[in-house]
């Protein structure tokens, strides 16, 4: 069982889809340093100088003044700013993904079609002979045109 697992794990499709993980559990950080730290500040500044990590709803009925403090009396609360900024997140990575695999798809060559085979065997004595041909030129029998 030993034997196959390590022949299994050596596989390089096994091998190429975990180096696939780590390096799209990498590309997830910088994404989400990108959404948060660059795509977001301008985004809230446009809009009225919002910081979307800090918008939630709190469900306790006693006010607090922000989300840390909401979290530090351990109140109730729904965070959505911090989902927006993961689905933003989900589509960024999202996209690029549609991008790579666009690429990767338009670098491998699909397989081109067999040519049309052009001819047959004669049945009598197996030489090949153009498709439309009605008389063998090696055993000169009388074959059927295709």
């Amino acid at each position: 069982m030993l034997k196959e697992f390590k022949v299994f794990a050596m596989r390089g499709n096994v091998l190429d889809m975990a180096v696939g993980i780590i390096i799209g559990g990498a590309f997830g950080k910088i994404v989400s340093s990108m959404v948060s730290d660059v795509l977001m500040p301008p985004i809230g500044l446009l809009l009225g100088k919002v910081d979307f990590s800090s918008l939630f709803i709190n469900l306790s009925g006693q006010p607090y003044s922000s989300l840390t403090a909401a979290k530090a009396a351990g109140a109730p609360t729904i965070n959505y700013g911090v989902f927006l900024q993961a689905v933003l997140d989900f589509v960024i990575v999202a996209f690029a993904i549609f991008l790579l695999v666009r690429q990767v798809n338009a670098m491998t060559r699909k397989p081109e079609a067999p040519p049309a085979p052009s001819t047959k065997p004669c049945p009598y004595c197996l030489s090949e002979i153009p498709l439309k041909a009605t008389k063998c030129a090696h055993c000169t029998s009388e074959v059927k045109a295709a």
